[in-house]
């Protein structure tokens, strides 16, 4: 019989029981519930609304319970709909009278919010430490690639010649945006419900301020309707989440190429790759593959709670059942990706000889070509469209335009000397763009120690987050 059962003469339908059943979900969030359980446990015989013998029995009794479910010996039963039911009705089977005035002052409302902010917490944290652990993986192949230069690309087709390390930089600097989403969606989480009671608050004198420290919240939600019917904070999560997930996928589409034949610039190592049940020579980037396939389903996560959130009015409603499994299903799966692409990247080698010939076709040069015009006093779309006609002559001759003979440059413009020639040496093109943030080899240095200090800056972060109760092992499946 369900502990809400005293105004109803019929039970649910078996159909609906198992319909409106939230367990099979929130059952990962055992540890939170039992922590919010204890807090408040101990917040009601410091303010003398239960006695602390009671209070003792309830400590004893939740962690004999936390063992049996850390140990897989604990039994979920359907009916009891959620977590919190499962634990208390347990609870009160163990210890009796107490476990029954456990609920004294709170509702399921402002315990399942409570919950799940604690769980948002921790999920928070664990994508911060994977997310650095990425940055660590691409500021390490950032500093082995040193001079290596590829051909920098824009809608997919050669653009101009950039170092390696700059390119994978760019990978760094969002995931360092990704970490800030992360912390944000972090401090969204840290603040604690408990004490709204189901929407109004409560006629008990609680002390909300002792329950939001002993569950490491910094504060506490300032309105009682907000605390139970707000679900921002895991949209906070989910976007940012959603915006990782986009940076993995768009890294992983590179990968996908830069490893094909037809690129060959880097070669997979065999432990994050694998064959073909049909031809032998095949070696895939197929996990690069299914982290790009599975940024459409953190992206589907994240919407699929904006559309349940859209049109709920205060303060809870059922539809907010639905808000924790795509929470946990996105974190979850960036958690795996983040882990996977930081395993690719630190093992795959490059292939720079491979990277520097590709850079003999796609005329690279041709916007130094123009520069050189440009700094002999031509204006510099005079310029572009003297090297655009250039640039057809030589894809008419079926050459690059470095190959063109000074005769030809000079019949396009008589401001082409023999220096020209200059013009076309790929390292001195990289080298040249010194501008901050750019490609220079000195500029990248600068780039590369400053992204090491925001490494580090972020790693103290997360050692200064307020603390979070963690996810346990066990009842998620």
């Amino acid at each position: 019989m369900a502990l809400w059962s005293g105004r109803f003469e019929e039970g649910a339908a078996p159909v609906t029981q198992a319909f409106g059943a939230s367990l099979p979900v929130d059952k990962a969030l055992y540890k939170q519930d039992i922590a919010g359980s204890r807090a408040h446990a101990q917040m009601l015989a410091a303010q003398g609304i239960i006695s602390e013998e009671d209070a003792e029995a309830i400590r004893a009794g939740l962690a004999a319970i936390e063992r049996d479910i850390d140990a897989g010996a604990f039994t979920f039963d359907i009916a009891d709909e959620d977590i919190h039911m499962a634990i208390e009705a347990e609870l009160t089977r163990r210890i009796g009278e107490p476990g029954a005035r456990l609920h004294t002052g709170r509702s399921r409302n402002d315990q399942v919010a409570t919950d799940t902010r604690l769980a948002a917490k921790a999920l928070a944290k664990r994508l911060m430490q994977a997310n650095l652990g990425l940055r660590h993986a691409l500021l390490e192949a950032a500093e082995r690639a040193g001079d290596t230069v590829l051909p920098g690309m824009t809608h997919l087709q050669h653009a101009q010649p950039v170092l390696f390390a700059h390119h994978l930089l760019a990978y760094a600097w969002m995931l360092a945006r990704d970490f800030t989403r992360l912390h944000a969606a972090f401090d969204a989480a840290d603040a604690s419900p408990l004490g709204a009671a189901a929407l109004a608050g409560t006629t008990y004198p609680l002390d909300r301020r002792l329950t939001a420290q002993l569950l490491g919240f910094t504060g506490v939600v300032e309105n009682s309707l907000d605390a139970v019917s707000d679900r921002d904070f895991l949209l906070d999560l989910e976007y940012a989440c959603s915006v990782a997930a986009v940076h993995l996928s768009r890294l992983s589409e590179e990968i996908v190429l830069w490893s094909s034949q037809e690129f060959g610039f880097i070669t997979l190592s065999d432990a994050y790759s694998t064959g073909s049940s049909i031809m032998p020579q095949k070696k895939n980037p197929d996990f690069a593959e299914l982290i790009r396939g599975k940024c459409g389903r953190v992206v589907g996560d994240l919407v699929q709670l904006l559309v349940t959130m859209k049109g709920l009015p205060l303060a809870y409603n059922k539809d907010m059942q639905e808000d924790k499994e795509g929470a946990l299903d996105a974190a979850r799966t960036l958690e795996q990706c983040l882990a996977v692409m930081t395993g690719m990247v630190g093992t795959w080698t490059v292939n720079a000889d491979r990277m520097r010939a590709s850079m003999a076709r796609g005329h690279l040069a041709a916007t130094d070509v123009a520069d050189y015009l440009a700094k002999r006093g031509m204006p510099f779309r005079e310029a572009h469209a003297v090297v655009g006609h250039l640039v057809l002559e030589a894809e008419r001759s079926g050459c690059d335009i470095s190959e063109l003979p000074l005769e030809t440059f000079q019949a396009a413009n008589e401001l082409f000397g023999a220096d020209i020639a200059g013009a076309f040496d790929l390292d001195a093109i990289v080298a040249a763009r010194t501008t901050e943030g750019g490609t220079a080899p000195a500029a990248v240095a600068e780039q590369l120690r400053r992204a090491q200090a925001r490494y580090l800056v972020d790693e103290n972060a997360v050692k200064l987050l307020s603390p979070v109760v963690e996810m346990g092992a066990a009842g998620a499946a």
